[in-house]
């Protein structure tokens, strides 16, 4: 009696116990969703401390996007915003990339999604949160200090020299001038409302409520969040993923490449300082960049 073969002529079984052999990802009949994390200040904070750019984050998502086999990509995003311009970069590199592969983008929101991290969240299809995340700050924010009485107290001398009316508009050493802060805050609506619009763009239908609620600058939590369209559900990258695309679906992480000079360093989390062998910070910019980088969180509970 002979053993029965398929219409390859393979023994029943044997491509089957092959194909386990193959990693994960490369298993026809397994879903792949690579998973990409977003995470951190956005824009550059020191030269040592750079915060996340599109030059950053870009080698990683075109690999997302490209992985064998994927249904989808997948965004973890917890930010609390910084330079609008990396932000929109990213944003619009993302949503090319997706038109590109012809991928649906799936964002999950873990702590923090606000301001510049909120825009990130709009170049999803989808956007899913815990209740407990932090979305929206839909705005600009722009700060100084004014050290004018102070240097007259120690008795430092100011001396600026420039070329050009208004070429040091609100120099903190210098007495606030109402002209400067009007041509700033002029500034600030226009980047306002490209904001605006790219949410609106994004969200279209789905937002529910007025613009003096959604585009104030205020942020909520991920119930109220979705009520106002500004998240889709309630809902985690494991759970989700594996109710659309069934229990095997398999969801590799696609980190950026470490070089050797980042190695050496070390990945350091946000908000944390680089640290000498005696435990201090080490150098004065690290140690500003940090409480910078603190402050920004902490406006969010973080």
């Amino acid at each position: 009696m002979t053993e029965q073969t398929d219409d390859r002529g393979s023994r029943p079984g044997l491509i089957d116990r092959l194909r386990e052999l193959l990693p994960a990802r490369l298993r026809r009949n397994n879903a792949v969703v690579p998973v990409v994390r977003l995470s951190g200040v956005i824009g550059a904070v020191t030269p040592l401390r750079p915060g996340m750019s599109l030059a950053s984050v870009a080698k990683t998502l075109e690999r997302a996007f490209s992985t064998r086999n994927a249904k989808a990509v997948a965004l973890v995003i917890n930010s609390p915003g910084g330079s609008p311009v990396q932000s929109r970069q990213i944003y619009l590199r993302i949503r090319q990339l997706a038109a590109e592969k012809k991928l649906p983008v799936l964002v999950f929101v873990e702590d923090v999604a606000a301001s510049g991290g909120y825009m990130l969240a709009c170049a999803g299809d989808e956007i899913f949160c815990d209740p407990s995340s932090i979305l929206g700050s839909i705005g600009v924010v722009g700060g100084s200090f004014g050290f004018q009485e102070l240097i007259k107290k120690i008795g430092v001398e100011r001396r600026l020299y420039t070329a050009g009316a208004h070429k040091a508009m609100l120099d903190p050493f210098l007495p606030e001038d109402p002209d400067d802060v009007a041509r700033l805050k002029a500034i600030q609506r226009e980047i306002h409302a490209i904001f605006i619009a790219l949410v609106k763009q994004s969200r279209g239908d789905r937002l529910r409520g007025a613009d003096d609620v959604l585009f104030t600058g205020e942020y909520w939590a991920g119930e109220t969040s979705v009520s106002f369209g500004l998240a889709d559900a309630i809902g985690d990258l494991r759970s989700t993923l594996r109710a659309r695309y069934g229990e095997k679906v398999q969801t590799p992480l696609i980190a950026p490449a470490m070089g050797m000079l980042s190695g050496l360093i070390g990945r350091r989390s946000a908000g944390t300082a680089a640290l000498s062998l005696d435990g201090l910070p080490a150098l004065p910019d690290e140690l500003i960049s940090a409480l910078e980088t603190r402050a920004i969180w902490a406006k969010f509970g973080f």
